[in-house]
């Protein structure tokens, strides 16, 4: 056999190499799909003991079930809306997430930013995210009502807004059953406590319906 005969061949078996070994890599990718959680405190496990919040129960639960799914959580406690939108797109080109929760926006109204701002830039992280072809669960924010009944109000009103321009699935109001009672938070009385991490996960579960056959099929 003659040299360049064997150089191509040689070639040749590398590049069918490459081709095993790149589809057996998105085999496995698409065999263990990624949720991505963008969140701030209230899904950073702030204040609580570590592997109580309600990211790990979901976690938990999904092991228990023996879903393929995995959990990515890139939440930071402080986070805003914009700091989401600047990690979100390495996050994104690095974990290839199936399915992105956008927990953000209550951190905003402490940094300034307006609620078009906010509006915005949860409208680019959900563009984004279909973009790279996640499916998106918009959590629902308020505020307390002393920073003005009208402003409350708009704020609360701009999730659902949002998620139905965008055609994506809402959590009406991440908080529901938490927000109305005090012994479900920590001394602070900002951050749930480990009570009410269950009730998180239950409000996150409901909202996640439309994922629940994919998320426990083994």
């Amino acid at each position: 056999m003659h040299q360049k005969q064997i150089t191509k061949l040689i070639e040749k078996c590398t590049l069918i190499g490459l081709f095993c070994l790149l589809f057996i890599l998105s085999s496995w990718v698409h065999a263990n799909p990624t949720i991505l959680i963008m969140g701030d405190s209230l899904s950073a496990e702030y204040g609580l003991p570590r592997g109580t919040g309600w990211v790990r129960l979901l976690e938990q639960d999904l092991r228990k079930n023996e879903s393929p799914w995995s959990v990515f959580n890139a939440s930071i406690s402080g986070e805003t809306s914009s700091g989401g939108l600047t990690r979100l797109p390495s996050l994104l080109q690095a974990k290839k997430p199936s399915i992105v929760f956008l927990e953000l926006g209550g951190n905003d109204t402490l940094r300034g930013l307006t609620i078009e701002q906010t509006k915005e830039n949860l409208r680019k992280m959900i563009l984004l995210s279909k973009k790279s072809g996640a499916k998106v669960l918009l959590f629902g924010m308020q505020i307390p009502p002393n920073y003005g009944q009208q402003y409350a109000k708009q704020f609360k009103d701009l999730y659902p807004a949002l998620a139905s321009q965008e055609a994506v699935q809402l959590l009406p109001f991440f908080l529901e059953g938490v927000a109305q009672h005090k012994e479900l938070f920590q001394s602070d009385n900002i951050h749930p406590n480990v009570d009410a991490q269950p009730i998180l996960l239950k409000n996150v579960w409901g909202a996640m319906a439309p994922y629940q056959s994919l998320l426990l099929r083994k």
